[in-house]
């Protein structure tokens, strides 16, 4: 298996030109690299399409994280080995990104160090683990039941090694608080998509998972208790983490020339921007009900202010069910699709995707995403994950996330997850042949990306130019301002909760329900927050300098295929690509 494996990332590796002997030692490295995956951990690399270890669990111990740290070690040094002027350009990129993370993955694991203080990260992964095996049809669901098996006969084990890793006094209250929300979530996947699939055994392999799935319930529920009695009474970490870590990390995320100040001062700069051109938006609709309104030449913030929550509240008169917010983006999926193929704005792709209710063990952090099929599993279904409303709110809180997600919301964000965002680049990311480029996609190039891609479609005219989607679509971006404004601001500046929510409510339109989420989520999550608002910039930057270069060649459907036909490395690296420049150069 192994062997056939190699063999697949040999066949998939960099694109096919004259090589050096540098190429072919890059190439050979970067093929093992991948073929490690499942050393460094067997549900990651489940997660890719490679399943040479479903039947794996994670070793999460001290012991796995000194092997970890000698493979990074070890691929570091064979790595800088290799003259990268000698390599093709496609290959610099690589080497590049690999470089990144393997930097990224040494200064996490023994800087940054969330395994002794996040203990929401063993609950991705046991979830993950068995998710990942029967959420797609990669293989016959009995092979895929039987490692289901092996995985679950290993989560005590697992979650052992967890308790015994985490330091609860440097565990975040927060943390602890999600973890325990969440942890329940694998029996869910559990009852939900393994029991059904039982019928589908012999009776040796049945008896084997149902004593299996007694055994993992039992440890879910020990590791509940203990998350419960043990870890939040003894919770005191800080979930600020800081201006030293934050810098390193939010350089590893962004993988720009920008700093955390540039980040900063250019999203203060466009919140402004934003809010002005949201004001001149309000005007027009205002004035439809109030056409003998009289509006200063020169109007205060608090003019302005009243203007635009006026018209927003026009766009909230537009709202779901609230049990028909899936049923609603799937219509509108269709919709955004149908109006890509026929303004002929990009290629579309045909991989299979399907709108699903948000698996419980990942909910907590984000209303929605999409979960692309991995690299390697081609042909398999994306799933744009939908979370339900929790059962607990009441009838105001409900109301204030309604009117924060109505109809024209739900269709930017579908935008965003679906057509032609993340669906649509990850679908065509994964047709360029080197696996690296998937394996190590760039947050703020693929949110980046979605971001561009809402506003994009509203400039070709979608929904007849309808000002109300407009202004929705301006305040969706005014979130991604406000996002890398608060993001540095909690874990470095101190920013408290009144400030925040005063930021996100006042400042960015925010409903309540919505602020409070994005609170919950900036302290569970750093640096991410700040990918979906410099990811933008660079998109529109480099759109900028190629319609520039390109002149009256210049087209969208050119631009946007090309731009996505690298794969998801860094921005800075695709605008040197189609621009012909030199490669930039981390080190």
């Amino acid at each position: 298996m192994r062997l056939a494996i190699t063999l697949l990332f040999l066949s998939a590796g960099t694109v096919a030109v004259a090589q050096s002997s540098a190429d072919h030692d890059f190439d050979l490295l970067a093929n093992q690299y991948l073929t490690d995956l499942s050393q460094f951990s067997p549900v990651s690399a489940t997660l890719i399409g490679d399943h040479s270890a479903d039947d794996q669990l994670d070793h999460v111990d001290a012991a796995a994280r000194k092997r970890t740290e000698n493979l990074y070690l070890k691929f570091q040094a064979e790595l800088a080995a290799i003259d990268r002027d000698e390599l093709s350009r496609a290959n610099q990129v690589d080497a590049e990104l690999l470089g990144s993370e393997l930097r990224s993955g040494l200064w996490s694991l023994n800087t940054l160090q969330e395994w002794a203080w996040n203990p929401l990260s063993y609950v991705s992964t046991s979830g993950s683990a068995i998710y990942g095996l029967v959420a797609r049809d990669f293989a016959p669901i009995e092979e895929r039941l039987n490692n289901v098996t092996a995985r679950l006969e290993q989560i005590p084990r697992f979650l052992q090694q967890a308790r015994s890793s985490l330091v609860p006094g440097r565990v975040p209250k927060i943390h602890a608080e999600t973890a325990i929300r969440q942890n329940p979530g694998l029996n869910s996947i559990i009852e939900m998509m393994v029991i059904p699939e039982l019928d589908a055994l012999s009776d040796a392999d049945r008896v084997r998972l149902e004593a299996a799935i007694e055994t993992a319930k039992n440890a879910i529920a020990d590791h509940q208790t203990w998350l419960e009695e043990e870890l939040l009474p003894k919770a005191a970490g800080n979930f600020r983490i800081g201006a030293e870590l934050y810098d390193v990390k939010l350089g590893f995320a962004l993988d720009s020339p920008l700093g955390r100040k540039d980040v900063k001062a250019l999203a203060e700069s466009e919140y402004a921007a934003v809010r002005n051109d949201m004001y001149e938006i309000s005007k027009d609709i205002y004035a439809v009900d109030h056409p003998y309104t009289s509006f200063p030449d020169t109007a205060d913030e608090a003019f302005k202010q009243v203007i635009i929550r006026a018209a927003l509240e026009k766009a909230y008169q537009h709202l779901p069910a609230a049990d028909g917010i899936v049923d609603v983006a799937k219509q509108q999926l269709q919709q955004a699709t149908d109006f890509v193929i026929e303004k002929n704005i990009v290629t579309m792709p045909d991989d299979p995707i399907e709108i699903i209710i948000m698996p419980e063990f990942q909910r907590g952090i984000a209303l929605a995403y999409m979960d692309s099929a991995g690299p390697l599993d081609k042909g398999q279904k994306s799933f744009y994950a939908v979370a339900p409303l929790p059962e607990d709110w009441t009838d105001e809180q409900i109301n204030s996330f309604l009117r924060e997600y109505n109809l024209y919301s739900i269709q930017d964000l579908t935008i965003h997850e679906g057509v032609p965002g993340h669906y649509l680049q990850l679908a065509l990311s994964k047709r360029y042949p080197s696996v690296i480029r998937s394996v190590f996609g760039s947050g703020p190039f693929i949110e980046g990306w979605a971001v561009y891609a809402e506003r994009m479609m509203i400039d070709e005219g979608y929904l007849d130019h309808d000002p109300l989607m407009r202004l929705i679509n301006l305040k969706w971006y005014l979130r991604a301002i406000t996002n890398a404004i608060i993001d540095s601001a909690i874990h470095v500046d101190g920013m408290t909760r009144d400030q925040a929510m005063q930021l996100m409510i006042e400042g960015g339109f925010q409903e309540e329900r919505e602020a409070n989420g994005k609170w919950v989520r900036a302290q569970l999550t750093s640096a991410q927050l700040s990918t979906y608002f410099v990811g933008y910039q660079e998109h529109i930057a480099t759109r900028q300098a190629v319609e520039e270069a390109w002149g009256d060649e210049f087209t969208l459907r050119r631009y946007h295929d090309q731009v996505l036909s690298y794969g998801s490395p860094s921005g800075k690296y695709v605008r040197a690509l189609i621009l012909n420049e030199p490669i930039p150069r981390s080190e």
